[in-house]
């Protein structure tokens, strides 16, 4: 019997070549903005069913403060931080207090695992999620605003400013919500933090500085959202300083560069325990 070397034969089975016997090469990493978009698409889609309970909790409070105020204030700059106050604080209600809940029953639950499965950066999920509830914090944000200057007889002719205030605004108090939720050991502290966080906002921000005590203004210096009702507060003057307006407003931005890292890295020290 004579042997045939496989190769020789039709149809016979060819040698595998060397290089497929190597490890597979895995595939490109994903990058950071597809992947943003596609977890605040997600998120968008999840939280669209409260989407009416959250409006209407966070506009609800924001205006009866403005109303409860209204016969408090007896200044047209008074009048001025109210109003700003009354509506970044719609912001600071989905950023600090629903977001650090979020993160926090996220981790408490076991959700992070989930996100450490997929493909995504961790600076993605923080992002998207945190863009995610700041959207909705829109209307009831400019309802707030036009409401408040009704109220109060002041000008809505640079109500645009808003669509600065709150991005930048709820990017500094968004990235810390998330911290506090991931760093939280419990959920029950996390939501604890979140609250404490929008009572500092509620009575730093809303309130008038020039009734504040010098101490307590120091720490409504520490705050960021400050610097978002002072931006928006210094737009209602016959000739606003853009240049001071422009400084708050990156300051905002700054801070809200900090607190999305600061947020970044609890996401990853809380996804591998």
């Amino acid at each position: 019997m004579s042997v045939v070397p496989a190769e020789v034969l039709p149809g016979g089975a060819r040698a595998v070549p060397e290089t497929a016997r190597g490890a597979a090469e895995l595939g490109p990493r994903a990058r950071l903005w597809p992947s943003l978009v596609a977890v605040y698409r997600a998120q968008l889609s999840r939280a669209r069913v409260a989407r009416i309970p959250l409006l209407f909790v966070a506009t609800f409070q924001s205006v009866g403060i403005a109303v409860m105020m209204r016969g408090v204030v007896d200044s047209r700059s008074e009048a001025e931080s109210v109003v700003a106050g009354s509506s970044v604080l719609v912001v600071a209600y989905v950023a600090l207090n629903l977001l650090s809940q979020y993160f926090g029953q996220l981790r408490a639950s076991g959700g992070l695992d989930h996100y450490a499965t997929l493909p995504v950066p961790p600076a993605a999920v923080v992002l998207g999620a945190a863009g995610a509830y700041a959207s909705f914090t829109v209307p009831g944000t400019l309802v707030t605003a036009v409401f408040g200057c009704a109220l109060f007889g002041l000008p809505l002719s640079n109500l645009w400013i808003l669509l600065a205030v709150i991005p930048l605004a709820g990017a500094a108090l968004s990235g810390l919500g998330a911290a506090c939720g991931l760093l939280a050991p419990r959920p029950e502290l996390a939501t604890l933090l979140g609250q404490l966080g929008m009572s500092a906002a509620l009575l730093l921000g809303v309130l008038p500085a020039d009734r504040m005590p010098q101490i307590v203004r120091l720490a409504r210096d520490l705050l960021p959202s400050t610097y978002g009702v002072e931006a928006y507060a210094r737009t209602f003057g016959a000739h606003p300083d853009w240049a001071v307006v422009l400084v708050d407003l990156g300051v905002c931005a700054g801070v809200g560069v900090v607190s999305l890292a600061v947020a970044t890295w609890a996401y990853r020290r809380a996804a591998v325990r």
